[in-house]
């Protein structure tokens, strides 16, 4: 008996030393700092910042040079200006200019001369963070010919591969520590406290770990990614088309997935528990309301500054979409739910899909908004741009249409938002230097998160329709998967830019809603299969901000700049010192989540 009672304090103490540990593990890594940009003798060059170079152009030319500079990242751009480097004295020694350059993708440079205003040499190269470039430009032999040679003065950082290395040894650490901590308490129960059900699927009031770990590892790593990432820049998202979707840029998208799965789950455990319609419709509206409440409040943070300011109000969001999205979605299950399942003979010829064809009326609600997506996308006409336009406008499409970012998606919210109302700093502005405000979560897009919700209700109905059946529910999630990837490969043609509707998050297109539900598909054939049929896998840590995800997410937003969250840094260009900041920060929430798991504290709406 008294095992059993200090079970859960040993439990707690051991959490406790291994977040200490954690800790003092990220810390140590923040001190071993990048060395010095330069270590060439002969050069001055400024302190550089992450994702920089140092480039001088060196002329030996007796006329003056253009350089020109083009990412391999931005899709239809013209070569941007970066200066220019004036003549060689006729009788003196070269001239030297010295610029910073991007590493994140490869670059172009081009350098036009002036006097003949046409281009003399051109260079692709991949420059490595904070390392040292020279660009000799000569003639040769023949004096109407131009030499350009790329030398290395001093090699990059390799902090990529320096700093992946320490947090992979950080997560072995973290991953010994759990096991060690499962054998000799046990993995925690399975069973959760009828009081804190939310999504109560057909299984005999259990609720189903793996979803709530597939949700809880979505939410680390958007925490994660929304701290900063440690500064790298492959956990951004996209300027605009994404050739491959990062889990890591798409996980609060994956939240829309999952939501509809714990939605068809939730509201059938109510009408089988005879809570009347009317009583889940008001519930359905309530929690959509306090949802889009929650995401106004959070991302208009000047509250705590002053008076709220109307002019620069914005209006659209994250939670913002999720709450209308969930009140649709929701409406539209309880609207061709059924009290009880109907039992199906496996005779029937159309068994192997009555999980789809007893909701043929949701399916058609479904279709036809589709349809308007298309529609307005592909032939709302658009001032000053041509219609069904999908691009970042900008310098992208060769400066044509640089007021059309976003084309029909952009036009409709400045239109119906103002553009006071939108966001300002859409993430097209890094490459594209596109000028006008757009929102990633904006009116258009929330039709398609709409159709991503929808799919996940049906992974919903896969699970209560064919509960307790493995096979039939794994094998159904892999064929949607298929069927998504398949559609994805058609709009896409499998390429980047040149698709029918390209990947694009901004936009929430067609194609980015179908590859990351085949993507939700597949993961959660991993997670159902090790957490809940063959228990491999506790689902710890990721099970805990699962069980909370509304108080993880809305806390990581509200005390974002507060330790030990966030702290002054010794050195803020330093990879190392953000990567070990943003891992405490994403652990501290876990903890903090273990704890109110401990005291069954959490926080529904």
């Amino acid at each position: 008996v008294r095992s059993d009672v200090m079970a859960p304090e040993r439990e707690y103490y051991r959490w406790t030393v291994c977040a200490v540990i954690v800790l003092l593990i990220a810390l140590c890594a923040a001190h071993m700092t990048d060395r010095p940009a330069s270590s060439h003798p002969h050069r001055k060059t400024s302190v550089l910042k992450m994702d920089e170079a140092s480039l001088s152009v060196i002329n030996e030319i007796e006329d003056d040079m253009m350089l020109y500079v083009l990412s391999d990242h931005c899709f239809q751009c013209l070569p941007q200006l970066l200066g220019i480097i004036p003549a060689r004295p006729a009788s003196g020694t070269p001239t030297m200019v010295g610029f910073v350059v991007d590493t994140q993708h490869a670059l172009t440079l081009q350098l036009n001369s002036t006097s003949a205003h046409s281009e003399q040499c051109k260079v692709h190269f991949h420059f490595g963070e904070q390392g040292n470039y020279s660009l000799w430009v000569k003639n040769l032999n023949e004096p109407s010919r131009v030499n350009c040679s790329m030398i290395i003065d001093s090699e990059p950082i390799n902090s990529y591969l320096r700093d992946l290395m320490q947090l992979f040894y950080l997560e072995s650490f973290t991953v010994e520590t759990e096991r060690l901590i499962n054998s000799e308490l046990g993995t925690p129960n399975r069973l959760i406290d009828a009081s804190t059900e939310s999504i109560i699927p057909a299984t005999a009031g259990r609720r189903l770990r793996s979803l709530d770990t597939f949700r809880g590892l979505s939410l680390v790593i958007m925490v994660f990614v929304n701290y900063g990432g440690g500064g790298y820049w492959f956990f951004r998202h996209e300027s605009w088309n994404g050739k491959l979707i990062s889990f890591f840029t798409s996980a609060a998208s994956m939240f829309v997935f999952i939501m509809g799965t714990s939605v068809g789950l939730s509201l059938s455990g109510s009408l089988r528990r005879g809570v009347k319609h009317t009583h889940l419709l008001w519930r359905i509206f309530w929690r959509s309301f306090q949802l889009f409440l929650i995401g106004v409040i959070i991302i208009n943070p000047n509250y705590c500054s002053g008076p709220l300011s109307w002019d620069s109000f914005r209006i659209p969001g994250v939670l913002q979409r999720l709450g209308f999205t969930y009140l649709v979605v929701a409406v539209l299950d309880l609207v061709v739910s059924r009290d009880r399942l109907n039992n199906i003979l496996s005779s029937e010829t159309w068994y192997s899909v009555h999980d789809v064809c007893l909701y043929w009326p949701a399916w058609v609600f479904v279709i036809a908004l589709e349809t308007i997506w298309l529609c307005l996308t592909f032939l709302l006409p658009v001032p000053a741009c041509p219609t069904g336009y999908l691009g970042p406008g900008g310098i992208g499409d060769f400066g044509q249409y640089q007021n059309c970012t976003g084309g029909a998606a952009g036009y409709i919210d400045r239109w119906l938002l103002r553009d006071n109302h939108i966001y300002q700093t859409p993430s097209s502005r890094v490459v594209y230097q596109t000028m006008m405000p757009f929102d990633p979560e904006g009116v258009l897009g929330t039709i398609n998160s709409i159709l991503m919700a929808f799919l996940g209700l049906q992974a919903g109905k896969i699970l209560l329709h064919y509960r307790d059946q493995h096979r039939q529910i794994i094998t159904r999630f892999l064929i949607w998967g298929f069927i998504l990837g398949i559609i994805s490969a058609a709009l896409t043609k499998c390429s980047r830019n040149d698709g029918f509707i390209p990947v694009n998050k901004n936009l929430w297109s067609l194609s980015y809603v179908t590859t990351l539900s085949c993507f939700a598909f597949v993961a959660l054939v991993f997670f159902y299969y090790s957490v809940d049929v063959k228990k491999w896998w506790s689902g710890a840590p990721f099970f805990y901000p699962g069980m909370n995800s509304i108080l993880v997410y809305v806390g990581h937003e509200v005390f974002e700049e507060y330790f030990p969250f966030r702290w002054k840094m010794a050195n803020s260009q330093s990879h190392a010192e953000h990567l070990a900041q943003n891992l405490v920060a994403t652990s501290v929430w876990v903890i903090i989540a273990y704890l109110l798991y401990r005291k069954k504290i959490f926080w529904k709406i």
